[in-house]
């Protein structure tokens, strides 16, 4: 796929780490583990990573916080690992309606927090919701996240 239109390209390293991840309630930022997304970027081909830093960015287009990804169009097979603050509901309607609209199938990586109104006003309606085995270490660091995920996917289809 051609670059995005405003998007950020870069070449991401296999293995890259990125700068920090703090496991810490002042930080939304959950970096995706390497191998995590490898497999699923086997099965989906991603184009384009719609919530990223230049540091943790897992395709050769994507958007940074500058750019606003929620301000961008959603195109192609996207990458979605949003800010796990208030704000992620933001980021599961924007994935949810770029699907319904048929311009993008999206794929988020969110805590399963399924006691949200974001998770039933929006995961819900998901093609596929896969929740993750255990607990992953996000960023590369030893320790495990103190809360479990899930994987949600939303196909491209018109409404």
């Amino acid at each position: 796929m051609p670059p995005v239109e405003g998007a950020s390209t870069a070449t991401p390293s296999a293995g890259e780490r990125p700068q920090s991840v703090h496991f810490r309630s002042d930080s939304c930022e959950w970096a995706t583990p390497q191998e995590f997304f490898d497999k699923l970027h086997e099965e989906f081909n991603f184009t384009l990573d719609v919530c990223a830093t230049n540091s943790n960015a897992k395709c050769k287009n994507f958007y940074t916080q500058a750019e606003d990804g929620l301000a961008q169009p959603w195109l192609g097979v996207c990458w979605c690992n949003p800010p796990y603050g208030r704000e992620i509901k933001f980021w599961v309607e924007k994935a949810m309606r770029a699907a319904h609209s048929g311009d993008a199938t999206v794929v988020c990586l969110v805590p399963a927090r399924t006691d949200t109104h974001w998770w039933h006003d929006f995961v819900s309606q998901a093609d596929e919701i896969r929740f993750v085995k255990g607990r992953l270490k996000f960023g590369g660091h030893s320790n495990s996240a103190p809360f479990p995920s899930a994987v949600v996917v939303f196909r491209a289809r018109k409404q």
